[in-house]
Parts: structure tokens; C-alpha cells; sequence
């Protein structure tokens, strides 16, 4: 005779009351009593958040009535930033993003929350290794972005200088030359140089590919551009720039019909971006497809026309 799971445990558990338990339907889980989560809510909000986050995070996720679901996140976020319990803020916005994806104000929440745990963690990477190499690229990144191009070129040097092989340095080099303002005169050879080093430790890279492939067209050697555009899209199917540049690419050198494949994966990867309908019209265009091409040329009229309102309602 076979012996099946469910014979194996009634042979093992054969009471009366142990075959009634096997038979019974899993008990139901009980939201959250939406008084307990408005009296966190309210202790919360009157300052008493050492007593008010565990009963909130208890009730996160458990609530049937949304409006007290966001409040208790809202708040749950808030104190749990006070109190610094950093795994709980965390908690607390993947909540939101969860049960409120494309609510406003959970969206600000989470755009603060995300920056304090951010000054968290460097905070706490330059008190526990400040002479590491990730303390040392923190710094680097940051003097990049404050402008303080000269101190950002030593960090980065510094970091190479203790790991020549340390992975994105070169790239990140690479991005400063052709940001910084004032360039010498042979920045461009420079940048190429760096990206090439890149490329030898990380051949993976994206980025530097694709940079690559804008120095490459810039001096017009379309050939190597696509060469680079190609390859950027090889490691990275979404790179919507390096499907879009290696179309345009083509375009230049005259090859519509097989700038047409990567110029559609631009336009379904970015669909709101204006250049690249165009790019794909002009390619429908030269090989003959007119009701492609109007389609694509509208469709570029209507995405600027929408990319033009947008700017209209920014905050100045």
C-alpha cells in the first residue's frame, strides 16, 4: 500500500480531536481594530512616539479603511525618523509605496524619508571606515556635485592610486572631464583614455559604453559610435539613450531600414520623448512607409506639444 502525506499523519495523530483540528478551515487574519490604530495614530501625533510605533507598525498594512491605513504609515514614518529606528522608516515606506503608489504626499514622504537614510548611512560609513575607499568615493561623489572639480579629480586619483582595478573610477573620471567647466584643451582624448581603462576592468559597463559611442559621433566615426551604441544596448536592454543613439547613429549613415528596430525600442521605452519619434519617422520615411511616418510625426508634434505644457506648469 502506497502511504500518502495525509495517511502518514492520521496514522500519527489519530484523536478524535487531532483529526477535527486537520479538518478545520485555517483560521481568518483580523484587520487591525481600526480604534487601536487611531489611538497610535493619536499618541503619535501628540508626541508620545516611543509608546505609539510599535502599535503602528503592528497596524501598517491591516486596515480596511485607506484614509486611517495612510495616517498610521504617514505617522509611522515620521516617528520612526525621530526616534532613528532606520529599519523601521524603511518598513514604513515600502508600506506606502505599497498601499499608495501615486498618492502625493506619500510620495514626498518617501523622497524625505529615503534622503534621511541616506545622511544615515553616510554618517555612519565615515564614523565606522573613514579612510576606506567606498568613504573616499562618497567624498569624491560629492565634491563632483557640489562643482569642486579639482578635489573630486584627486579623490578619484586616490582611490585608483590604492586599487588601480577599483570598478567605475575611470568611467567617473571620465564623466568629470566632459562636465567640469573651462576643460583643457585635450579633455575629450582624455575622457576616451579613461573610458578605454574602464572598459578593461569593467567590461559590463554600460555607461561607458555609451559615452563612448558620444565622443565616437561627435568626431563623425558613425562606424564606432554604433559599434559602442550596440554594445551599451547588448548589456543593458533598457538603456532607452543608447537604443535611441544607436539609431540615430544608423540614420547618419544612411542605414533607415536597420535604424528602424532600435529606434522602436526607444519609443516604447520612452514613449514621451519627443526625438525619438522623430528619429523614427525620419527612418519610416526614407523607406518608404508614409503611414508610419505621419503616425510617428504626430506623435512628435504631440509629445513636445505635451513636454512644452509641462514646463509651462513647473514651479519657477
Amino acid at each position: 500500500m502506497r502511504i500518502t502525506p495525509g495517511f502518514l499523519f492520521l496514522f500519527l495523530c489519530g484523536s478524535p480531536l487531532c483529526v477535527s483540528a486537520m479538518n478545520q478551515a485555517p483560521p481568518t487574519v483580523l484587520a487591525t481594530d481600526p480604534k487601536a490604530a487611531d489611538h497610535a495614530a493619536s499618541l503619535s501625533e501628540s508626541g508620545h512616539c516611543s509608546e505609539a510605533l510599535p502599535m503602528l507598525s503592528k497596524a501598517s498594512g491591516h486596515l480596511a479603511d485607506k484614509d486611517l491605513e495612510k495616517r498610521v504609515e504617514l505617522d509611522g514614518v515620521r516617528c520612526a525618523t525621530l526616534l532613528q529606528s532606520w529599519s523601521q522608516v524603511a518598513d514604513f515606506v515600502r508600506a506606502l509605496q505599497r498601499d499608495f503608489p501615486h498618492d502625493p504626499e506619500a510620495l514626498y514622504t518617501a523622497v524625505h524619508a529615503y534622503s534621511d537614510l541616506s545622511t544615515q548611512a553616510a554618517q555612519k560609513l565615515a564614523s565606522t571606515a573613514p579612510h576606506s575607499l567606498p568613504a573616499l568615493e562618497l567624498d569624491a561623489e560629492a565634491n563632483e556635485v557640489q562643482g569642486r572639480w579639482d578635489q573630486a579629480e584627486k579623490d578619484y586619483r586616490e582611490i585608483l592610486e590604492k586599487n588601480p582595478s577599483y570598478p567605475g573610477i575611470h568611467f567617473r573620471l571620465a564623466r568629470l572631464l566632459l562636465s567640469r567647466p573651462n576643460p583643457a584643451s585635450n579633455f575629450q582624448d582624455e575622457a576616451k583614455k579613461e573610458l578605454q581603462e574602464e572598459l578593461k576592468i569593467d567590461p559590463s559597463n554600460a555607461g561607458a559604453e555609451y559615452v563612448s559611442g558620444e565622443l565616437a559621433r561627435q568626431v563623425q566615426d558613425f562606424a564606432g559610435a554604433i559599434a559602442h551604441f550596440t554594445r551599451a544596448t547588448e548589456i543593458d536592454g533598457n538603456f532607452a539613450d543608447a537604443w535611441l543613439a544607436l539609431g540615430m547613429s544608423l540614420l547618419l549613415q544612411k542605414e533607415y531600414a536597420p535604424a528602424i528596430a532600435p529606434l522602436k525600442t526607444a519609443v516604447r521605452l520612452e514613449p514621451t520623448n519627443p526625438a525619438g519619434h522623430y528619429a523614427l519617422a525620419t527612418a519610416y520615411a526614407r523607406t518608404g512607409n508614409k503611414d508610419a511616418a505621419e503616425r510617428e510625426f504626430a506623435l512628435q508634434k504631440q509629445t513636445a506639444q505635451d513636454s512644452d505644457n509641462q514646463g509651462d506648469k513647473a514651479p519657477q
